[in-house]
């Protein structure tokens, strides 16, 4: 095994990106919250959940690419199988936790029924096999549905590890014919009550080898510095122009007459439904120009040192602390706007409220497990208050 004396610089803007996502999704978790227009669904056809899960196989194969590098297959797979563990008894817990405070709010939101907005009905009809889908990872409440296909994404890891690192495209192949194949079936996994998982493990599957693959030291395409900037060049308009086209036609979603004015029926039968539940071909596609698109703009530099940057940075850095917290705190979040009336300024209140006791959760875990960053993450999180 060849071993490195000196690792790689780990690229900051990883855990910046994997902030904005847990942003993002806990701003979209609130039902009507103003704060729900600024996030990333609003601006395209994909959204937060295509970077989350984009991320989940780049930052993979950093941490097991490299230890399957210096250590060997057996004790990398037992790390990526113990954080995949790790993941699964999170999710337990947190089905408990959520089913726990969704039922304290709907006692006290006499103007909402939580618990059938939640998808918890199936528990208190049958209890019994709601526990045991719960520990199946069949039964996922709304909110629940990340956890359980990252468990199952990183226990595929743990098997194709080799291959993601000597390999790849033998991997990446299959993983694209295996999407497509679901594409021309519709298979998918079984989820209780009835229905399938909403995040289809045989699509997304394909996003995070994808992650894995542009992780790795050496590109899949070995271009020269003139021909990358060539390149650029050339294809930075056209991908700029495509992202364009998505933006107007998400934004036309919202005046029916006039998107149907616009699109020809002829487009909208070829490019509809645009189904995340099986990460359609235009999402992943917008997704990918749109993470080259903001990789080549967004440099490594300075700008990842000032405090909003250092915050996301901060959160990206526990994301699977911040993003449980964020499942809790969307239940309170949407509960307290309906006490006060779904008032603007209290909505507005309760999503940064939110995003700050994520920040605090962060920024008390790099204290606990890192004692040299405690001093930089405090003053980060004070210039994001004031912010």
């Amino acid at each position: 095994m060849a071993r490195h004396s000196v690792p790689p610089a780990r690229d900051l803007r990883v855990d910046f990106f994997r902030g904005i996502a847990l942003v993002c999704m806990f701003w979209d978790h609130l039902p009507g919250n103003p704060l729900g227009y600024a996030t990333l669904r609003n601006f395209g056809l994909s959204d937060a959940a295509e970077l989350f899960v984009f991320l989940a196989g780049y930052g993979a194969m950093l941490a097991y690419g490299r230890r399957y590098e210096l250590d060997g297959f057996f004790p990398a797979a037992v790390r990526v199988l113990r954080r995949a563990w790790v993941l699964y008894v999170a999710h337990v817990f947190l089905l408990a936790q959520l089913m726990t405070l969704v039922f304290v709010a709907n006692e006290h939101v006499e103007t909402r029924d939580f618990i059938t907005e939640m998808g918890l009905g199936y528990f208190l009809d049958q209890p019994q096999s709601a526990l045991l889908a719960g520990i199946l990872m069949q039964f996922k409440p709304v909110l629940m549905d990340p956890l359980p296909l990252y468990v199952v994404l990183m226990t595929l890891m743990a098997g194709l590890l080799p291959l993601l690192v000597r390999r790849p495209l033998w991997v990446l192949i299959p993983s694209g014919l295996l999407w497509l194949l679901e594409k021309h079936t519709g298979l998918n996994l079984p989820a209780a009550p009835e229905g399938v998982w909403f995040f289809n493990p045989l699509a997304w599957q394909f996003l995070f080898v994808i992650g894995a693959c542009c992780a790795r030291p050496r590109s899949l395409l070995r271009l020269r510095p003139l021909e990358r900037r060539i390149g650029r060049n050339i294809v930075m308009p056209v991908a700029l122009t495509f992202l364009s086209a998505c933006f107007l036609l998400s934004l036309s979603w919202r005046w029916p007459d006039i998107h149907d004015a616009v699109v020809p029926q002829s487009v909208a039968t070829l490019i509809y439904p645009i189904s995340k539940t099986d990460l359609d071909l235009l999402r992943v596609t917008h997704f990918l120009v749109l993470a080259w698109v903001a990789t080549t703009l967004l440099r490594p530099g300075r700008w990842l040192e000032a405090a909003p940057a250092r915050a996301l940075r901060c959160m990206g850095r526990h994301s699977l602390e911040v993003f449980c917290l964020s499942v809790l705190l969307a239940p309170l979040a949407d509960a307290a706007s309906a006490l006060a009336f779904d008032l603007p300024l209290v909505q507005l209140g309760a999503g940064m409220t939110g995003v700050l006791l994520m920040l605090t959760l962060a920024g008390w875990l790099d204290a606990v497990r890192n004692p040299q960053r405690t001093a930089s993450l405090q003053g980060g999180a004070v210039a994001t208050v004031r912010v």
